[in-house]
This record gives structure tokens, C-alpha cells and sequence, in this order.
């Protein structure tokens, strides 16, 4: 019963009309409405009542696609879902609760698109058995851990060479920073029809001699060209539509090794991690650009010199690169640049005036990138739907000032860019198509969110990250959240961490007013108590609206007590799919949580520092 005294449909007395109402519904518009749901929501429904119930189990019975990466099923659950599903040809599971028996029971020749994450070690000996149970898989992506690799790649051929149509391969192994691996025997087993092929991580030695190899072993080119002259290269490999690696070294020997065997390419995706100062000529340069232009289908490209195990960056790609690159390069719609760090202005602006059709944008670690690159974009913006821009340190609020010209542009992301303050947030209140705003680092304070919280821009936001804004209080929340921009109503996403402003107080505002948020991270907010997450608790329970919340961080909340695991009972957060617990003083009751949680295996507390949702728990 609310406030008002009506009584809700599960309330005694209401109960018998309206599941009267129900049963007057024609067939087909409770259908139409059960097809809009996903699967937790479907298992909810089907417990209302006898109707619903029947309606739900044909619903399942005609889906033709099934993801279950929300939440982490265990061999039964599995079992009885896809024992409701016989005709599923996408299927989606995170394996780590998933035994060998249960996940070969999963698969059968219907499944066209097989997409496996946090598989386990003991599992290579299984992934063999794939390619005969799954003999029409057209997509496969296989998320592993690095344990046994020469037994791994092993079982990836004999899986290969049982699948005839494969046209998506994407295999990511966890391992250290500094491991790669030789996929030379997998390389020789792929199938003619692939277009798709995303490993991480290669060696790029490796992977150059393979697919040249690969080449001359389909007799589609005679001899190989010299390196010296890519762009007169005729040659052609299999049909590779989409490239994407992750390796020690992007060089100019593999880009003219792309070109040559690849140039039906239309993605091309590499990131590397060096462990060593890439030295002369083992590196990239203005060259190994140039030489993309050979690639006359190219519409998107990704160049990443990752920092994760060195503070390094391309060093011989400079303007003329850039220049030579967009020149050959016009119909690009998609440009990701990361560790550029002798480009400046006017190369990275070429790309922007040149590539007319360009829709995402994103430079990170760019030191010479400043305000003077995004100036005059009127006639240049237009077809820009996201711009991300990473750790660019000379960019200002400056920059943004011209945001009006964005019309189409729904994501915007200045991570790392610690001189953005309080005026850029009048310039993106201006963006009516905003959906995703993040300006983790930023130095705004709580005038700034008052302005955004005014602005019409805030109603659209779904996702909004200020993590590291350390000037915002719970004076700012407050202000974000009542201003006349109604923010609350479709926010999804919310990240306050490392914001030594947040209080309990705050909590309470966004428990109040984003009606619609499932995942929420305050990790390292150091004043937020066992106070705050009961009234999280109880939002979960209140009639009014209220979404559940799905994700909960809390790793490095020091405020909070041991009390709090009487709070977070097995009836609290019911829809959680995963709370992080890592560096507090719950740490110490692990064993009490397993116990409490065993009857929700969907369920994921960590204890481990992940981000949220980031390995869920799953050591690597």
C-alpha cells in the first residue's frame, strides 16, 4: 500500500482483479510487451502469476539470442534456463561458476555465435570439443586465462579445423603485461571465410612472418614486395575484413605486412605495450602511416602506444604523418590515437577538417594537443558523435567552447584533462543530444554541477562519471540533481569515487532523486558510512519507482564498519549482480559473505580492488 492509501497488485484484496485483468489481455500484446524484457526481468514476470508464466515460457522458447553475461550462473542455473531455450543460436556465459559438464551441455549445431568469458584454465582441454558440437559457429570469442598456452593453442586448432564458416575470431588471454604468445599454428588453421581475427596479446615478429606465410600458402600472391614500396603492393591474403591486436611493438614492418596481405580491411585495431624504448627502425613512423593509404575500404582506425608498463610514445610520427595519413585516408569515420606525442595542433585538427564522414574521435596522452585544434569547427563537426579526449594536459574549458557545432554528439569524455573547470559545463549544457558525459579529474567544483544541473542537456544523461573531481561536495550533488535539468530520470550510471567531498548526505540526494540508476561507484569516499548504503538498501524496497541497483562499489569506503554486514543481508540489494568490498573493514568477514550470499549465484561480492564489474572477481 503507498502513501495514499492504494494498495499495490501484490497487495491482499487487489491480488484476485488483477490477475482478473490479466487473463483479458489478448496473447499477442502481453507477448509484445514480455519481448522487451531481459531474462531476469522475464524470471520476475513469470512468478506473478499463471498467465504470465505461460506467456514467459513461450517468449523463451522462440528467443533466438541469449546473453548471460549480467550475471554469473552456476552449472544448475545454466542448465535449467537452456533446457527452456532449444533453439538459442547466440549464446552469451560467464564461465566462472560453469563446470566442464554443464558448459558442453550448453552447445549444439544450432549455435551460430558463441561469445565465452572468464573461462578458466582447467577448461582448454574442453574448448576442442566446440568445434564438433557447434559445427555452424559463425562468431567465437573466447575470453581465457594464461595457464598452459601451448595446450590452449593446441585445443584452438583441433576447434578450428572443425568449423567451416567461421567469420568472427576473438581470442583475449590474461596473463602479465609483458607476455605474448605464438598463434603461428592457429594462424595456418583458419578458415578461408574469416573476416574478423582479434588476439591479445601477439608477437609481432610472429604474426608478420605467419600472415606472409599464410599469404604465399593460398597462392594469392607470387613474390612478396619490398618493404621499401608498400603502396604499389597487388597482393592480396584471405578476405580480412577486421584486424585487432594487441602486441610488445607496432612497427613499421607490421604495418607493411597489413597492407600487403590485407587490403580488404575496414577496421584495423592495434595497441602495443612496450617493455623496451622502441628504438630505430624497429618503430613507428611517418612511413608506416603513409602506407594505410593503401587501404582504399579503411573506415576505422585504432593506433594505441599503451603506458601500462612504460611511460613511452611514438617518437618518429610527427605532423607530416598525420598529414600524409588523412590525405590518403578521407573516408575514415572512426580515428582512435593514443601516445602521439610530436604531433601537435595542426596535425591532429587535419584529421578533424579532412575526414568529413568522421564520427568518433579520440586522442589520449597527446602533450602537445591544446585548445587551438578545436577551434573554427562549424563547418567541420557536424557528423561527430563522440569525442573523446584523454589526458591531453594543455586542453582548457577552452576547447569545449565551440561544442554548439556538435549537433549529433552523444558521448564526451575529458578523462585526464585536469585543467577543464566550471566554464566548460555552460558549454556542454548545450548539447541536447548528450547520453554520456565523463570528466573524471576535472577541476569543476559545485558551481559548475549547479550550472549543469540547470542545463537541458542533463535530462538525456544515462551515464555520468566525475571521479577524482576533488573541489565537488555534497553541496554539488545536491544542486546537480535539483536542478531544473531533471538529471535523475534516466541516469544509469553514476561514478563519485576518489571525491573526499562525498558524504552521507550525498548518498541520500542520489538515493532520492536518480529514480532510474543501477550502477553507482563511491570507492575511496572516505566519509560515506554503514548510513549511507542502508538507504541504498531500502531503495530497493521502496513502490516508488525506483530501478534496482545492479552494481555497488564500495572498495576503499575506510567509513564503513563491520556492523554492515547485518545490512547487507541475503534480502538486501535484490537485483544486485555485483558488490565490490575490496580494502574495507568487511574484508575480514569474507567467509560470513559466502555463507549469506550461497542462495544468490548470480551474485558477485569481491574483495579484490576490481573497478566495477571489471573481472568480477575472477583472479587472472
Amino acid at each position: 500500500m503507498d502513501s495514499t492509501g492504494n494498495k499495490f497488485p501484490g497487495d491482499e484484496g487487489s491480488r484476485g482483479s488483477w490477475h482478473w485483468s490479466l487473463e483479458r489481455l489478448p496473447d499477442s500484446i502481453i507477448n509484445e510487451l514480455l519481448l522487451k524484457l531481459d531474462l531476469e526481468s522475464l524470471c520476475t514476470a513469470a512468478c506473478v502469476s499463471r498467465t504470465l508464466r505461460s506467456a514467459v515460457s513461450q517468449v523463451l522458447a522462440s528467443r533466438s539470442s541469449l546473453d548471460l553475461s549480467a550475471f554469473y550462473p552456476d552449472s544448475e542455473t545454466l542448465q535449467s534456463i537452456l533446457g527452456r531455450l532449444k533453439g538459442v543460436k547466440s549464446l552469451t556465459i560467464d564461465c566462472l561458476r560453469v563446470d566442464d559438464f554443464s558448459f558442453i551441455n550448453a552447445l549444439g549445431a544450432q549455435i551460430q555465435e558463441l561469445n565465452l568469458f572468464k573461462c578458466s584454465s582447467r577448461s582448454h582441454h574442453i574448448l576442442g570439443t566446440i568445434g564438433h558440437r557447434c559445427p555452424n559457429l559463425r562468431v567465437l570469442l573466447i575470453e581465457i586465462a594464461w595457464q598452459r598456452i601451448p595446450q590452449l593453442i593446441k585445443s584452438l586448432v583441433v576447434m578450428v579445423k572443425n568449423i567451416s564458416y567461421l567469420e568472427s575470431l576473438s581470442l583475449k588471454i590474461h596473463g602479465t603485461a609483458v607476455d605474448v604468445y605464438d598463434f603461428q599454428p592457429l594462424y595456418h588453421s583458419l578458415p578461408t571465410t574469416l573476416k574478423t581475427l582479434k588476439l591479445l596479446p601477439v608477437h609481432e615478429k610472429h604474426f608478420i612472418h605467419s600472415i606472409l606465410k599464410f599469404r604465399d600458402d593460398r597462392h594469392l600472391l607470387v613474390p612478396v614486395p619490398s618493404f621499401s614500396n608498400p603502396l604499389h603492393s597487388h597482393g592480396a591474403c584471405f578476405n580480412l575484413r577486421n584486424l585487432s591486436l594487441v602486441l610488445h611493438t607496432i612497427s613499421d614492418e607490421l604495418m607493411f605486412s597489413i597492407v600487403e596481405s590485407l587490403p580488404c580491411l575496414v577496421e584495423l585495431d592495434l595497441e602495443d605495450r612496450p617493455y623496451l624504448e622502441p628504438q630505430m627502425p624497429g618503430d613507428l613512423s611517418n612511413i608506416g602511416l603513409q602506407s594505410l593509404g593503401a587501404l582504399q575500404y579503411l573506415t576505422t582506425l585504432s593506433i594505441i602506444r599503451s603506458r601500462i608498463i612504460l611511460p613511452v610514445s611514438f617518437k618518429r610520427v610527427n605532423d607530416l604523418g598525420m598529414f600524409i595519413l588523412v590525405e590518403n585516408c578521407r573516408g575514415l569515420e572512426s580515428v582512435k590515437l593514443g601516445g602521439f606525442s610530436k604531433v601537435t595542433d595542426a596535425g591532429f585538427s587535419s584529421i578533424l577538417h579532412s575526414c568529413q564522414k568522421l564520427k568518433k574521435f579520440e586522442v589520449r596522452n597527446a602533450s602537445l594537443l591544446s585548445d587551438l585544434a578545436f577551434h573554427d569547427m562549424q563547418k567541420v563537426a557536424s557528423s561527430l558523435v563522440e569525442l573523446r579526449l584523454l589526458s591531453c594536459n594543455l586542453l582548457t574549458s577552452e576547447a569545449l567552447e565551440e561544442l554548439s557545432s556538435f549537433a549529433k554528439l552523444e558521448v564526451l569524455d575529458m578523462s585526464g584533462c585536469r585543467s577543464i573547470a566550471n566554464p566548460c559545463l555552460s558549454y556542454i549544457s548545450s548539447l541536447s543530444t548528450l547520453t554520456n558525459l565523463t570528466l573524471a579529474g576535472a577541476d569543476i567544483s559545485d558551481d559548475g554541477l549547479a550550472i549543469f544541473g540547470r542545463g537541458s542537456s542533463s535530462a538525456m544523461i544515462t551515464r555520468l562519471c566525475l571521479k577524482g573531481c576533488k573541489r565537488i561536495s555534497e553541496k554539488g550533488i545536491h544542486k546537480l540533481f535539483h536542478g531544473e535539468g531533471k538529471i535523475g530520470n534516466k541516469l544509469l550510471f553514476l561514478d563519485i569515487s576518489y571525491m573526499p567531498g562525498i558524504s552521507d548526505a550525498a548518498i541520500a540526494t542520489v538515493t532520492s532523486a536518480a529514480k532510474a540508476l543501477t550502477d553507482l561507484c563511491m570507492r575511496y569516499c572516505f566519509f560515506v558510512t554503514n548510513a549511507a548504503v542502508k538507504m541504498l538498501a531500502s531503495r530497493g524496497t521502496l513502490h516508488d519507482g525506483s530501478a534496482r541497483l545492479r552494481r555497488l562499489d564500495l572498495c576503499h569506503c575506510s567509513g564503513l564498519s563491520n556492523d554492515l554486514i547485518h545490512i547487507l543481508d541475503k534480502s538486501s540489494f535484490p537485483g544486485l549482480h555485483w558488490l565490490g568490498l575490496g580494502s574495507t573493514a568487511l574484508k575480514t568477514r569474507k567467509d560470513d559473505f559466502e555463507v549469506m550470499f550461497s542462495m544468490r549465484p548470480w551474485l558477485t561480492v569481491c574483495f579484490d580492488d576490481c573497478e566495477l564489474g571489471c573481472h568480477d572477481g575472477w583472479m587472472v
